[in-house]
C-alpha cells in the first residue's frame, strides 16, 4: 500500500512580477468580459478598470492574487 502526501507549499509559489501598492506602466492588450482593460507584465495578468484596448497607462496595484492582479488607473 502506498500513500501520497500533499506538499504544504502553496500551489503557485512563484514570485509575482508585481507588488501591492507599486506603480507600473503597460499597454492595455485586451478587454475582459466585465469591460476592464487587461495588461500583462511578464505574462502576469492585471485587470485595470476604466481603460481601453491600445492605451498605454500607468496604474497602481490594489490587489495581488495567485493568478492575476487588479490595478487602479493613475494616468492614461
Amino acid at each position: 500500500m502506498s500513500y501520497r502526501f500533499r506538499s504544504s507549499k502553496p500551489r503557485f509559489s512563484a514570485k509575482k512580477p508585481v507588488e501591492l501598492d507599486k506603480e507600473y506602466e503597460a499597454e492595455i492588450q485586451d478587454m475582459s468580459r466585465r469591460g476592464d482593460g487587461i495588461a500583462r507584465i511578464q505574462g502576469f495578468v492585471i485587470f485595470v478598470p476604466n481603460t481601453k484596448q491600445g492605451e498605454n497607462v500607468k496604474f497602481k496595484i490594489t490587489r495581488v492574487g495567485n493568478r492575476f492582479a487588479t490595478g487602479e488607473l493613475v494616468q492614461a
